[in-house]
């Protein structure tokens, strides 16, 4: 049986993930393709808490720009994760995974309410939660809402799945010479406004010592390496000489 280095994991996967080389909507081939991951780190025994974006349907943060009114257009954000959440739910339960949609707002006839102790009740049962809503409050970012659910589950570790194998010191879809950062400390993140997650979900995670692993989604088989200690993507946190 394949070993994890992990127990509890939580895997923030972006909106625009799901929609694959498309700009919106749900790419069925790679929810499968994510689904088939996550089933497979479930089975060796690791508790899966997904926290799921909405971009590849709203962006609040775009909304707004146009001149929506901020909370509103975060709301509209937030129906969108439930939107992803269900599509990925469905998803695994087609492969035969016991599943929980958990919601930050209340929608009663399609997801249970957000409660932290049902939360890990259910991963401790071999359920698969799936957060969505966000932190459930406009102005914060998922990516916010998966540091905030890895502190309160006690998630060992985050994963966020992007596009692209690690973190850049600029686009390396726009400047061929972008150079990969293999580690890096969480004040790093913030001091140099590197593009992987905004900084309260980055303070977040470094006061509590969460570490988080980017890494590229689009590459089969790398949830499972992330889980078993494998060095890919960017790795960050605190350093005492052993990743």
């Amino acid at each position: 049986m394949q070993k994890s280095k992990y127990k509890r994991i939580v895997l923030k996967l972006s909106g625009e993930a799901l929609a694959g080389d498309g700009v919106y909507g749900i790419e069925y081939e790679i929810l499968s393709s994510i689904a088939e991951q996550i089933m497979e780190v479930a089975e060796i025994g690791v508790q899966v808490a997904v926290v799921v974006g909405g971009g590849n349907i709203w962006r609040g943060v775009s909304g707004s720009a146009q001149g929506m009114d901020r909370a509103t257009a975060d709301y509209m954000g937030m129906l969108a994760t439930e939107i992803n959440a269900l599509a990925l739910q469905d998803a695994l339960e087609k492969l035969g995974a016991g599943t929980r949609v958990l919601s930050a707002i209340e929608i009663k006839e399609i997801a249970e309410p957000y409660i932290r102790r049902r939360a890990i009740r259910h991963l401790e049962k071999g359920r698969v939660v799936i957060f969505a809503a966000g932190t459930g409050n406009p102005y914060f970012s998922t990516d916010t809402a998966a540091a905030l659910r890895s502190a309160e589950i006690e998630a060992e570790v985050i994963l966020m799945a992007k596009k692209v194998d690690g973190v850049y010191d600029s686009d390396p879809r726009k400047n061929k010479d972008a150079v990969r950062f293999e580690q890096l400390n969480y004040i790093e993140v913030v001091n140099r406004g590197l593009e992987v997650m905004d900084s309260t979900a980055a303070t977040l995670c470094m006061e509590n010592n969460i570490p988080i692993i980017v890494f590229n989604l689009t590459t089969k088989g790398n949830i499972m390496k992330a889980v078993q200690g494998y060095e890919i993507g960017t790795y960050i946190g605190r350093f005492d000489g052993d990743r």
